[in-house]
């Protein structure tokens, strides 16, 4: 199959540092390609891939000081998209909805995953008035706000098992947070959690810019006391030891997540999750295996000592069970098919002829 993916450009692919979006994407092309396709990445220039990379930005718009405004470029990426369209079976977007008026006409050779919220109430009219893009959800929970768009699977994130390291006997004594410092990913309920425990915290987490003021106001204040540590942004190379050396990573979120990228790469490590009851974690968590899942503060910090308690070998296996890349590529690769098999268009009917062989190996 050809199939085109249209990365985020705020990012490199794989990211530098933070990046969920631009995370998944590499991981999900890489195996494509290793899995036989035939796969062109448009993302910025500074991204490495084993797919046909084609540089939409010199380098991620994030890093880039000249950059203001991130439309343009997107509008220049989408037009370069547009004229290599016809070269592909399937064009796969990872850029929220920029793409869905200039795409429309060919809806039946797109999808979309919706990677960020979807509770904004600006986005019910989109969806409504784009109701033939096929969408792709990476949680059932993240369809909730808007039950009437037009979602053709729910696909959970994926990595590779290689990636990160699991450790079953870590000498760390220390709870991490890892992600974000903002006020719906609630530091200050993982810097209480930890206290309460008498256990060190260890926060590695990037401050965005509209973060800044809740990070020197709230947070910073906070990490004066003793047994709590910032470290700051870190890469993927340092999430092993990180993650691996923690008995625990805290996830107290306060929002609809729509997935939680931090909880798998914590299960890969063999490290137990205790999250809060929020968007997706009741479908990523397994209570009692992966972690403990909590709905008050009281309860967070009564239950700490079970999810300590974990067996680390444990996590490992259900991460390799449920959240590898293998399987996130192979339940894309089924929606592809899923689509081209459709009935409709001219145009559809002969791309599904075309690949009539490749559909029918895949069902067999």
């Amino acid at each position: 199959m050809k199939i085109a993916q249209i990365a985020p450009l705020m990012e490199s692919v794989p990211p530098r540092l933070y990046g969920g979006t631009e995370r998944i994407v590499s991981y999900l092309t890489d195996e494509l390609v290793r899995l036989g396709h035939d796969v062109t990445l448009f993302a910025s220039g500074d991204s490495v891939s084993a797919a046909n990379l084609v540089p939409c930005v010199p380098m991620a718009l994030r890093l880039d000081a000249n950059v203001r405004d991130p439309i343009p470029y997107y509008m220049l990426m989408l037009d370069r998209v547009n004229d290599l369209a016809e070269d592909f079976d399937i064009l796969h977007f990872h850029i929220d909805q920029f793409h869905f008026p200039l795409f429309r006409p060919m809806a039946h050779r797109t999808v979309t995953t919706t990677h960020g919220r979807q509770d904004l109430p600006d986005l019910r009219p989109l969806y409504v008035g784009f109701n033939d893009m096929p969408l792709v959800s990476i949680s059932d929970s993240q369809r909730t706000p808007i039950p009437s768009a037009n979602f053709v699977a729910t696909v959970h994130h994926g990595l590779p098992s290689q990636s990160l390291r699991p450790n079953y006997e870590p000498t760390g004594n220390y709870l991490a947070f890892l992600g974000r410092i903002s006020p719906e990913k609630r530091p200050d309920r993982a810097i209480a959690i930890a206290r309460a425990a008498g256990i060190p915290l260890k926060i590695a987490a990037k401050v965005d810019k509209v973060d800044a003021a809740y990070f020197h106001q709230t947070i910073e204040p906070l990490l004066a006391g003793p047994g709590i540590e910032y470290i700051g942004e870190i890469d993927e190379r340092a999430k092993t030891e990180f993650l691996g050396q923690a008995r625990a990573l805290l996830f107290p979120i306060d929002w609809p997540e729509p997935f939680g990228l931090s909880m798998i790469e914590a299960m890969a490590c063999g490290t137990p999750v205790l999250a809060f009851r929020c968007g997706s974690v009741p479908e990523i968590v397994d209570p009692g295996v992966t972690g403990v899942i909590v709905d008050t503060m009281d309860e967070a910090i009564r239950m700490l000592p079970q999810v300590l308690a974990l067996d680390r070998r444990t996590v490992r296996q259900r991460f390799e069970h449920r959240f590898s890349v293998a399987r996130m590529a192979k339940d894309y690769v089924h929606v592809y098919r899923s689509l081209l098999r459709r009935p409709s268009l001219p145009e559809r009917d002969a791309t599904v002829a075309r690949l009539q062989p490749e559909l029918e190996k895949g069902m067999n």
